[in-house]
């Protein structure tokens, strides 16, 4: 886990390098994707990058920017890597540095290693449950236990994230049942970041996203006691699905 988890964040660091030469160059060649969701020559050029860092590994890599394989072709992997070469690109059009390239690694469905690194911040978050979770090479302490949204609700007071591109009537209506809330915002995975660090305490998402959007900082939050729940049924989130779209979710 340990030498995969070097790889990855070599892919990141070499990436977030061409990432922020293009961010530097304002020539980002920005184009409509067939959801509308904007990309850029970054994301292009992070997504070469990180492939051909990610081949030396022999695990399999499903990009939001590559080839995405069928999923009869998916369900024999045991093993894969699923990235967001640069998860936050109306920020990066919007030069407010709050993106990130993320990279997980998948096992059986679950993420269990995570890179987040947010190029222009400088920040590197990596780990798995094996080798801990790391900032800049320093160790970030778990939580002594998971918590639940009961705990949540029985707060005096609570810090939760809110998107600032897509704050839905749903999750307005979701942060109406807590009192003395204090919202806080931040683009891409630094959002679960937030949580990871402590500095808030619930991201409730009921609007879609997808897969890459999250396993990287999943696979973070579950080595620190922390998860990305279903808003309906409180399960953890799952990957390699048919349809790469998260349901709604809670992560706290």
């Amino acid at each position: 886990m340990k030498q995969l988890l070097a790889i990855a964040t070599e892919a990141a660091y070499a990436a977030g390098k061409a990432i922020l030469d293009i961010y530097g160059s304002n020539a980002f060649d920005t184009r409509k994707k067939a959801d509308a969701s904007p990309v850029t020559a970054a994301d292009k050029a992070a997504h070469a990058i990180i492939s051909g860092y990610l081949a030396r590994t022999n695990i399999p890599v499903l990009s939001e920017e590559g080839k995405h394989q069928d999923f009869s072709t998916r369900t024999q992997w045991e093993y894969f890597w699923l990235v967001d070469p640069l998860d936050g690109t109306k920020e990066f059009i919007s030069k407010n540095g709050e993106f990130t390239v993320n990279i997980a690694l998948i096992h059986l469905n679950k993420p269990v290693a995570g890179v987040v690194y947010a190029p222009v911040l400088g920040d590197l978050y990596y780990g798995s449950l094996e080798t801990g979770v790391y900032k800049n090479n320093i160790s970030i302490p778990a939580l002594a236990r998971k918590q639940s949204l009961s705990d949540l609700l029985l707060r005096p007071s609570i810090t939760i994230i809110a998107s600032r591109s897509h704050l839905s009537d749903e999750t307005k209506d979701f942060i109406a049942r807590f009192s003395n809330v204090t919202l806080t915002s931040m683009g891409s995975s630094l959002k679960f970041m937030l949580l990871l660090e402590g500095k808030a305490d619930l991201y409730p998402r009921l609007f879609p996203t997808m897969e890459w959007d999250t396993a990287a900082a999943h696979a973070l939050l579950n080595a620190s006691n922390r998860g990305i729940y279903h808003a309906g049924n409180k399960e953890e989130l799952t990957y390699n699905k048919a349809d790469l779209t998260n349901p709604y979710f809670l992560s706290y």
